[in-house]
């Protein structure tokens, strides 16, 4: 038994994943999923582990194509494809979670002008308006009334919107900055951004020919993200920006078991029974009855926002206090799925 494991970005589940295999005596191979011959590269091994990113050009021209023609072959991957396909595609979640009748905040598409101006004339504001990707809150907004959702569609089906918001960008890092999480220099970067493109808005072009809107949870002062691996979840509590309703992306996180509401764990829980998926992000807020809705999920995560954990639960809601590893989780599950597949 040997993993396949694409090691080019640091920051990545790559390193923890090589670290774990070390550790444990896993054999292991570094390949590179960016060569032209990386199927031939991965014919000795089992299994291909790929942290694909959704702000790598590269990784969203061909990660999902790679993964599932893989998984095609007979041999394990991760993120397979109940696990990545609907990573970093809001529209492609809730038509996943509402086919699973998952308890998604109310969400709404529509693909041409004349049918968002009916829903809006029968509609009541505020809502939430989202671009079907992008992360830490970028391209989301609280439209506040039907002229500003009309200006939107405006520009949704004519002529599109940006990957990246340099101006809602450069606002972030003048928080960040204030708080003395980013320097002058990300600010001018953020600056130099309104001229140039970043590489995945050149590579996937503008936004348009759809709008996305959920239904706008007042009063919620943050949200809780819980993680899903195998039988096992931790989680974190995001406060939002000072006068803002978001919290993704606001670096302001709570860690302790008591700040968490377990409801939300469990209902993760349950939900993943349905999604099956190898690794999955829940990210909760609460309806005007305190009840917990979903606003979207994810496969990837930033490793070092969630070191501080300080234990898990499993599946029968039990706590385990201490230091845990999920990315060496990752790899047990997947080494299980792989001895499943040949007995």
């Amino acid at each position: 038994m040997k993993l396949a494991i694409h090691h080019i970005e640091s920051g990545t589940f790559s390193e923890r994943w090589i670290d774990y295999c070390i550790q444990r005596e896993i054999p292991y191979k570094p390949v590179n999923c960016y060569d032209s011959d990386i199927i031939a590269q991965i014919n000795d091994c089992d299994a291909l582990l790929w942290h694909h990113n959704h702000v790598l050009p590269k990784d969203v021209l061909f990660a999902r194509q790679l993964l599932v023609s893989v998984e095609s072959s007979g041999k394990s991957v991760f993120p397979d494809y109940r696990t990545g396909w609907h990573f970093d595609d809001k529209l492609g979640q809730k038509y996943l979670m509402e086919a699973l009748n998952l308890p998604l905040v109310p969400s709404y598409s529509f693909y041409s002008k004349p049918d968002a101006i009916t829903w809006f004339k029968t509609t009541s504001f505020p809502k939430v308006f989202k671009l079907r990707g992008g992360a830490g809150s970028k391209n989301v907004m609280l439209v506040r009334n039907m002229h500003e959702a009309l200006s939107i569609a405006d520009k949704a089906f004519g002529r599109g919107f940006r990957q990246y918001n340099a101006f809602t960008a450069i606002r972030e890092q003048v928080r960040k900055f204030r708080l003395g999480k980013a320097g002058m220099t990300d600010i001018i970067k953020a600056m130099a951004h309104i001229v140039y493109p970043l590489k995945v808005e050149q590579a996937k072009g503008r936004e348009k020919g759809y709008v996305y809107f959920q239904d706008f949870m007042p009063d919620n002062l943050f949200d809780i993200r819980v993680i899903v691996i195998g039988n096992k979840a931790f989680a974190i509590k995001r406060m939002v920006r000072q006068n803002d309703f978001r919290a993704s992306g606001s670096g302001h996180i709570l860690y302790k078991k008591e700040d968490i509401d377990e409801r939300c764990v469990s209902l993760a829980f349950l939900s993943n029974q349905k999604i099956r998926s190898q690794c999955i992000a829940f990210d909760f807020v609460f309806d005007q009855n305190n009840n917990p809705l979903i606003v979207e999920i994810s496969y990837g995560f930033m490793a070092k926002g969630y070191d501080p954990c300080p234990g898990y639960w499993d599946k029968e809601m039990n706590w385990h206090e201490g230091k845990f590893n999920p990315y060496g989780w990752m790899i047990d599950h997947l080494i299980e799925t792989i001895g499943a597949e040949t007995r």
